[in-house]
Formats: structure tokens, C-alpha cells, sequence
């Protein structure tokens, strides 16, 4: 699918509404629960896509339209937010990624981007030249590939007690790439 600011609008606006009805009020016990090392819990989840909120989508579309390729992205480290928000209740995280994803949408809609404005590159860090158009398709992916590792952490958690059903339940099959999110 090409870039269509109005398609990627309205799936990043679902976001945080899919996630709030996902996870709140649930006990510690599926929100805490991981894949093991180097994994991330729905709770982990929602304080990184809280970090991502106010340090990647935006300000790296600000770069691109600003600076191009000739300052590149700073480093995210995907890990901070989860450190500082280990203490914070679920709830207020839910809240806060609520409250960002809509001022980053109006943020977005106040770039008044126009169709050349999607092939401008900026310089991420590792992967080197990236468009706006990959950036704002890259949060999209980013947003759905949270959503799929949630669903994939709490079914874990009943991966063993589904006994034979489990021939029937693709999600308890599914090992995904949470070390990697």
C-alpha cells in the first residue's frame, strides 16, 4: 500500500483505545508476564510505546522535513522508558500513551505534508537513508506489531494448560520477535 496519511491516521489513532481495552484492570499476573530474557510484558509494551511517543515518530519526521539527511536520527534505546516506568501503574501509562498519540497526531496533521514531502529522507542511525513515507508506515508497523506480541504474551501465559486445543490456536505457536521489538 502506498503511503496515505489518512489510512495511517486512522489506525494509529485505534491504538491506544485497542490497548486500554486489552489490558486495563487486568491483575499483574498478565500484564507483568514476559517470554523470558530480554522479553517485554504488555505493562513493558505500553512504557516503550510511551518512550516512542515522545522520541521517535514525530521529532524523526520533524528531522526529515528540517534537516534531511544531513543530521542523523539520535539512537533510541528501547529499553529506557521500561526502566523508568517500572514503579508507574499501568493504568497511568495507558493514560499517558492516550493523551501522547493524540497530540502526536495533531502534530502530524499540522505538518500539512504534501504527496512530494513523502519521498524526503532523513538518517537513522542504523539503518542508514529512510523516507517519511517508511517512517510514518514504519509507527503503523510498529503499532500492529505491539498489538500481535501482547496477544502472543498473554496467550503464553496459558500455553501449556490448553492441552490439545492447542493444535487449533495459532497464537500459542507463534514465538514472534519480542527481543527484538
Amino acid at each position: 500500500m502506498e503511503q496515505n496519511l489518512e489510512s495511517t491516521v486512522a489506525l494509529l489513532a485505534r491504538t491506544p483505545a485497542a490497548l486500554d481495552a486489552l489490558l486495563r484492570g487486568l491483575p499483574d499476573a498478565w500484564t507483568r508476564a514476559n517470554e523470558g530474557d530480554n522479553t517485554m510484558s504488555p505493562f513493558d509494551v505500553i512504557a516503550h510505546l510511551v518512550q516512542s511517543e515522545k522520541e521517535n515518530w514525530i521529532p524523526r519526521a520533524r528531522m526529515i522535513l528540517h534537516s534531511g539527511q544531513s543530521v542523523p536520527f539520535p539512537p533510541f534505546d528501547r529499553w529506557a522508558g521500561i526502566r523508568a516506568s517500572q514503579s508507574a501503574a499501568l493504568g497511568d501509562l495507558l493514560d499517558q500513551f492516550a493523551r501522547l498519540r493524540t497530540e502526536s497526531l495533531s502534530q502530524l496533521r499540522a505538518l500539512h505534508l504534501q504527496p512530494a514531502d513523502f519521498d524526503r529522507r532523513g538518517l537513522h542511525p542504523a539503518l542508514g537513508p529512510v523516507t517519511l513515507s517508511q517512517l510514518l508506515s514504519a509507527w503503523v508497523g510498529h503499532d500492529l506489531t505491539h498489538l500481535h506480541q501482547m496477544s502472543r504474551v498473554l496467550a503464553h501465559q496459558y500455553r501449556e494448560s490448553v492441552g490439545k486445543w492447542s493444535n487449533f490456536l495459532g497464537v500459542m505457536h507463534c514465538t514472534g520477535h519480542s527481543a527484538q521489538a
